[in-house]
């Protein structure tokens, strides 16, 4: 499964989370990246300084509007943890794991 190649579809809700084997499985794809609650992933990033951390923001903020699916980002001078879900399921998605191997990628 190559989720680099794939694209966020729109969730309006209606479907039901990812089940526990299902993010047991799509978590293996996303090395670095945790499950939190069986509701979400993070992953922390690691910088020299607040500019370099600002650059990736910026790159991680252009992705999420090109895929519509928009994580929450926690900044600091040297550092920026990113969590993801998917809010009109209250869960996770195939969409959280698409974004987080495309922000692998930055």
């Amino acid at each position: 499964m190559e989720l680099t190649k794939k694209k966020c579809v729109p969730c309006e809700g209606g479907i039901p989370p990812l089940t526990e084997p299902e993010i047991l499985e799509y978590i293996t794809l996303v090395k670095g990246w945790i499950v939190r609650d069986n509701k979400k992933i993070a992953r922390e990033f690691n910088f020299v300084n607040f500019k370099h951390t600002m650059d990736f923001i910026n790159k991680v903020a252009e992705l999420a509007e090109n895929e519509g699916h928009h994580p929450v980002m926690h900044v600091t001078y040297g550092s920026a943890e990113i969590e993801l879900w998917t809010h009109a399921i209250d869960g996770l998605s195939e969409n959280d794991f698409i974004v987080a191997a495309k922000i692998d990628q930055i």
